[in-house]
């Protein structure tokens, strides 16, 4: 008689004890996951995973490697801490091979059967790592219905697919919440360098502001987070940081270029997909046209608008449209400019960049754009703006349009030097959008390490170090979001 080829249901058990050392008494998380500093998100999504009034899953969803294994794990940490006892709590990783091949369901009642729980018991169960398992957003929502008095959440690295699934099957059953890479302001943390290099400003009437005890030394963590700081694993393990092209390209690219993207929208020519992806991340924060990238790459116009799309909607670029000195939309624009939503993608490929390299620019600017994304309502407020006044090209990198007026609130133009503050001749494009416009604030040019106020044809202009500004953002987007 043949011997079945099934794994027997011990092994599974077994593994899901190793899994899940909470089970013994007086056991925890990893002491290494439990030292990790918390995303600043974190309070918001335990809140609303502690929520319990409302049947749905959550499903936490975006790129890879931002850390939302570890989220789970501090999730877990958090209810122990408030008294669940460690029994009545599943985490599941769906990568695991001896899972292969179960339902959701299965797992969940060899849970319940081997921990005794009775129907009434309210237990919480997490699968990490959910798109492995074929049509999860079927099963998952099954289990939603099933299982009443289980607070389920999902979380998964194939941004696209799981948040078009999630919208699709999951609609009233499911709750979405992002995870993005980390910002500035949570990269010093992680590091260790936040209280040491920043200083809350006394409150006045205006956002909350910040100085730096050490601009140069700032200066030194802006670039290290532009090479690394994006991934909490790079900056809390020295081996990936010190190359995070080998630990850190394929999972965060190729895996998503060469699978996730082509298993959701049919891509046929992966290859294809990324060559055009690697020019998109060496030019992060150029003005690109679709009619000039088709002649550069060859391929067709309508492609290149679906590859766009689907980089998009993995998290791994924002395209940023174009207004005129008015802040009005070109009705028939042929250019906008694409951003990493992570810089430190940059130096994944193509290695790591140091303060003077020519790069600094660009990567300079895609951080400052990768902060307010942070925020989908204040971002989606900013664009860049470029007009021809007679012969020349003006241009203005960020300026912020009310979405109620449609007139500019704000305008940056960001620099990663200090020549500007004697040059501010080459400020014509802020100068000119501040004189025809009633903006709510000063004009900001940021440098790399000078602080200071010009004045130039009666238009007061402050300036501020790069790295100091990305800190503020990210720390006032993350403030009022918590």
């Amino acid at each position: 008689m043949a011997a079945s080829l099934d794994i027997p249901q011990h092994e599974v058990q077994r593994r899901l004890a190793a899994d899940n050392p909470w089970w013994r008494a007086g056991q925890g998380i990893d002491a290494e996951e439990a030292a990790w500093p918390r995303r600043a998100y974190f309070p918001q999504f335990s809140s609303l995973t502690l929520d319990t009034s409302v049947r749905r899953a959550v499903v936490l969803v975006g790129p890879r490697r931002v850390g939302k294994t570890v989220m789970l794990k501090h999730l877990v940490a958090r209810l122990l801490d408030e008294g669940v006892k460690g029994t009545q709590i599943l985490f599941l990783s769906l990568d695991t091979p001896l899972y292969s091949g179960r339902s959701l369901e299965s797992l969940v009642q060899l849970f319940v059967d081997s921990q005794q729980h009775p129907p009434e018991q309210p237990l919480w169960v997490l699968f990490d790592e959910v798109q492995y398992l074929k049509e999860w957003e079927v099963h998952l929502k099954s289990l939603v219905d099933s299982y009443p008095r289980i607070r389920f959440v999902a979380s998964g690295s194939a941004a696209a697919a799981l948040r078009m699934k999630s919208r699709e099957s999951g609609a009233g059953r499911f709750t979405e919440f992002i995870l993005p890479p980390l910002t500035f302001a949570e990269y010093l943390q992680f590091a260790g360098q936040e209280s040491a290099l920043i200083v809350d400003l006394p409150p006045d009437d205006r956002v909350p502001g910040y100085r730096t005890t050490d601009v140069n030394a700032l200066n030194v963590e802006f670039v290290n987070y532009l090479n690394y700081g994006g991934f909490p694993e790079a900056v809390m393990n020295p081996m990936v940081r010190a190359n995070p092209a080998r630990f850190l390209r394929q999972d965060i690219v190729d895996k998503v270029l060469l699978k996730d993207l082509p298993s959701l929208y049919g891509i046929g020519d992966t290859q294809e997909l990324n060559r055009f992806f690697n020019v998109l991340s060496f030019n992060t924060g150029n003005e690109i046209g679709l009619e000039d990238l088709s002649k550069h790459s060859g391929i067709s116009k309508a492609k290149l608008s679906d590859y766009l799309e689907y980089l998009e909607a993995a998290f791994l670029i924002r395209r940023v449209h174009r207004v005129d000195e008015n802040a009005m939309r070109m009705q028939r624009a042929r250019t906008f400019k694409v951003y990493l939503t992570n810089p430190s993608i940059r130096a994944a490929l193509f290695g790591m960049v140091m303060a003077d390299d020519d790069a600094m620019g660009n990567l300079a600017e895609t951080a400052v754009w990768s902060q307010w994304l942070h925020s989908a309502q204040v971002s989606r407020s900013l664009h860049y703006a470029r007009w021809k006044a007679g012969r020349q090209d003006l241009e203005v990198d960020i300026v912020s349009v009310d979405t109620r007026t449609q007139k500019p609130r704000f305008a940056v133009e960001i620099k990663w030097s200090d020549r500007i503050p004697n040059a501010l001749n080459e400020l014509r494009g802020l100068r000119e959008l501040a004189a025809k416009n009633a903006l709510v604030r000063a004009p900001l040019v940021t440098t790399r390490t000078y602080t200071g106020n010009a004045t130039l044809d009666g238009i007061e202009i402050e300036f501020m170090p790069v790295a100091l500004h990305c800190y503020t953002i990210a720390r006032n987007l993350l403030r009022f979001r918590t």
